[in-house]
């Protein structure tokens, strides 16, 4: 079932195909290719556009945006090096998992391949770096790039997706035509775990002594902080929690460890590394917190749930994999756990093992500031968390940009003694809102 055709130009078309997404906030820059959808952009009553400085601040403030919101973020630029400055804001939505659609001007169709004034490939570009890349030429497939481009960018793992639009294409008319269903051959992303890899994920745990939740950015993305905490209540079971999942899991509770890995706790490190099972929950296993892979938790098993198929068993083998999203593998862990439980199938825990607080309290920081480095460090993060801290009283989320990554993580492991209001899930992105932001949701810059 389609909408009735409405003659117009196919920038016209663009921004009434962002209006039909429900996109309220642009961030861009205007440049020769991109120039025809601008007219139209600023007359919308429905879309405000935010001037940034530089393409990348533009991408940037796209991700700060939909971390703080939990929207897609779009950002616009023109042809050639302005469509090239997105590609470092594309690479890292990408690992953050940040919905994001970058829309792109490219030279005239009959120009593309000739290396045309400002011309560059960025379809081909970006391809590693996104979920999907478009290069339109036809404006009677805007509105068709523009709905698919948000599905994929906001269904399965969320992620970037490219639409590079030629100016002939923008320039000329068309018929609006917005799809009311989308469907893409070969992209069927599973939300729904498999019930049988739940009930031997739940057998393992009830059999564990030493269990651990390791618990990744992919439980604040599914929005999934309130099963976790039940799921710990119910299991007993303690909790670190990465750097991209602070929040995920309140650090004033007595199960949390804080973060594992280079830049955590002792605590956290210690857990992982004499755990007998690890309940890996939206995570994979990165370098900062394994360190060296043949010498991480050598001991443990491993469950681990991921909406991403590709992420699970790339770095640590997964003896129970879980493809789906964290919400419901987490909902469903609860039903089949107490299962096990009420069928007399739970092993005595090491004792101590589930009341390891005392020691977490006694190691919160391992990465004490001893040096002239950490101290100036720390004095930063600081500094920067008491601004957020006003900034949540005021708005009542953060969107932070810490800036560099010992800043981050400095400023991630002393929100607690902050006083933080996290408990309802910590958004982090890098670099976001650096050139400009939403005024309802703005982002502290960089001022060191």
């Amino acid at each position: 079932m389609r909408s009735v055709e409405e003659q117009m130009t196919g920038a016209l078309s663009l921004i009434r195909s962002l209006e039909c997404a429900g996109v309220d906030t642009v961030f861009g820059i205007p440049g020769g290719a991109i120039l025809p959808a601008y007219d139209p952009l600023m007359d919308s009553t429905k879309i405000r556009h935010i001037l940034v400085r530089h393409e990348q601040g533009a991408g940037h403030a796209a991700q700060g945006y939909a971390a703080a919101t939990g929207r897609v973020g779009v950002c616009m630029a023109t042809s050639g090096p302005g469509a090239t400055n997105l590609v470092t804001p594309l690479a890292d939505a990408r690992l953050d998992s940040v919905p994001i659609v970058a829309i792109t001007g490219q030279v005239a169709s009959a120009q593309i391949g000739s290396d045309a004034f400002q011309e560059a490939d960025i379809r081909g570009i970006t391809m590693p770096v996104t979920k999907h890349s478009y290069l339109v030429t036809d404006p009677r497939q805007i509105p068709t790039a523009i709905a698919e481009a948000f599905y994929l960018a906001s269904t399965g793992r969320p992620g970037p997706v490219l639409v590079d639009i030629a100016k002939d294409a923008l320039q000329a008319q068309t018929a609006f035509e917005w799809p009311k269903f989308i469907s893409l051959a070969g992209y069927h992303p599973v939300t729904k775990p498999h019930s049988r890899q739940v009930r031997e994920a739940a057998r393992m745990i009830a059999q564990s002594a030493r269990p651990v939740l390791y618990v990744g950015g992919g439980v604040i993305r599914a929005d999934a902080s309130a099963e976790l905490k039940a799921f710990a209540e119910q299991t007993q079971i303690p909790v670190v929690t990465t750097l991209m999942a602070r929040g995920a899991f309140p650090d004033s509770h007595p199960l949390h460890l804080g973060m594992p890995g280079m830049h955590g706790t002792v605590a956290a490190v210690g857990a992982l590394q004499r755990a007998d099972l690890l309940i890996c929950l939206g995570a994979r296993f990165d370098d900062r917190v394994t360190g060296r892979l043949d010498t991480f938790a050598r001991e443990a098993r491993v469950i681990h749930a991921d909406i991403d198929p590709a992420e699970i068993s790339k770095n640590r083998h997964a003896d129970v994999p879980i493809v789906g999203d964290c919400k419901e593998a987490i909902a469903e862990l609860i039903v089949a756990v107490q299962a096990e439980y009420d069928a007399g199938n739970r092993v005595t825990p090491v004792p101590g093992w589930r009341r390891a607080r005392a020691g977490a309290n006694a190691t919160r920081s391992a990465m004490a500031p001893r040096t002239a480095l950490f101290a100036a460090i720390r004095h930063r993060a600081h500094r920067a968390a008491h601004q957020r801290r006003h900034h949540l009283r005021r708005w009542g989320r953060a969107a932070p940009d810490v800036g560099r990554p010992l800043r981050q993580v400095r400023a991630a492991a002393i929100m607690d003694q902050l006083g933080w209001p996290r408990d309802d899930g910590f958004r982090r992105t890098r670099r976001d809102g650096r050139e400009g932001g939403a005024p309802q949701q703005p982002c502290l810059g960089n001022r060191w």
